[in-house]
C-alpha cells in the first residue's frame, strides 16, 4: 500500500498487480504468482490497495497456482468484489510456466462474469493466432509477450489483419537489423563482452524460433561466446531479403526452454 500511495505521487497510467509471474525465485517468495496459493491474502491486498488507489487499477493473473479447481468459485469472486478497471489473463497455472497449450476457455468465462474489461494472454504468435484467441474469449483486447520478442512486428500485424489490410512480411535483413538494434540496446558499458553476449541469448531464443526449423540456428547461437561469432551466424541465417514465416516453426527444444515453447 505504500508502494502504491508512492508511486501515484508520479504521473503513472495504471498500478498493475502481478499474480502472474511463474518464475520459481518470484513465486517462493509468495510473491507473483506465489500468491494464488492464498486466495484470502489475495482477497485483503486487493482490498487494500484498491482502498488506497485513486487511479486506474489492474490485475494480471493466472488461472491458479498448481491446479484451476478455484478459479471460478473463488478467484473470480474475488476480482469482481474489488472492482477492479481491468484484469488480464493468461491461460496458463502457475506450475505449467509455458509449457502445456492455454486453456482459453477460463478466460472467455472470466469475460462473462465480470463488469470490468478482461485482456486474453498466452501464446499468442501470430495475427492469425490473435484473432482466434479474440474469438475463443471474447476479451476486450490482448497482451503479448514472448511472440513480440520473436517478431517485433507483431502488433502492426494484428491490427493489419483485423482492418483487412495485406499483413507485412518482414525479410532476413529486417530481422538482423532488429537483432543489430537489439544488442544495443540491452548492452551495458564495461560488461565483458562474453556476458554481453550471454544476455542476447536470452532474447535469441525466442528469435530462432522464426529463423529455421531444424534449430541450426539456436544450437549454433548457444555456443557462442563473442560479438563477432554471434552476428556471424546471425548473417548467414538472416542476410537475405526472403520474407520470415508469420509464425514460428516447430523448433526441437531442450526440457529447459520452457520460456521459448510456442505450443499450438
Amino acid at each position: 500500500v505504500r508502494t502504491a500511495r508512492e508511486l501515484q505521487q508520479h504521473p503513472v497510467a495504471a498500478i498493475d498487480l502481478n499474480l502472474g509471474c511463474p518464475v520459481p525465485v518470484v513465486y517462493r517468495k509468495c510473491a507473483g504468482g506465489g500468491l494464488l496459493r492464498d486466495p484470502e491474502r489475495i482477497d485483503q491486498i486487493l482490498g487494500a490497495l484498491r482502498a488506497a488507489i485513486d487511479i486506474p487499477f489492474t490485475v494480471k493473473t493466472r488461472i491458479g497456482f498448481d491446479d484451476a479447481g478455484n478459479f471460478d468459485e473463488e478467484l473470480l469472486p474475488i476480482f469482481a468484489r474489488h472492482s477492479l478497471d481491468l484484469l488480464t489473463i493468461h491461460a496458463r497455472t502457475v506450475k505449467e510456466m509455458y509449457r502445456s497449450a492455454p486453456r482459453y476457455d477460463f478466460i472467455a468465462r472470466a469475460v462473462a462474469a465480470l463488469s470490468c474489461p478482461v485482456l486474453a494472454n498466452g501464446n499468442i504468435y501470430s495475427a492469425d493466432k490473435a484473432e482466434e484467441v479474440l474469438f475463443l474469449t471474447n476479451a476486450r483486447g490482448l497482451m503479448i509477450g514472448r511472440g513480440v520478442i520473436r517478431n517485433p512486428w507483431l502488433f502492426r500485424q494484428v491490427r493489419e489483419k483485423r482492418h483487412g489490410d495485406a499483413i507485412f512480411r518482414p525479410t532476413g535483413r529486417h530481422v538482423l537489423a532488429y537483432i543489430h538494434a537489439l544488442y544495443e540496446a540491452v548492452s551495458t558499458p564495461n560488461v565483458p563482452e562474453r556476458s554481453q553476449v550471454n544476455q542476447m541469448k536470452k532474447y535469441l531464443n525466442f528469435i530462432g524460433l522464426g529463423v529455421e526449423p531444424t534449430g541450426d540456428f539456436l544450437h549454433r547461437i548457444r555456443r557462442t561466446t563473442t560479438r563477432a561469432d554471434l552476428f556471424a551466424h546471425c548473417r548467414e541465417f538472416l542476410e537475405h531479403d526472403e520474407p520470415m514465416p508469420l509464425e514460428p516453426f516447430a523448433v526441437p527444444l531442450k526440457s529447459t526452454d520452457v520460456l521459448a515453447g510456442a505450443t499450438r
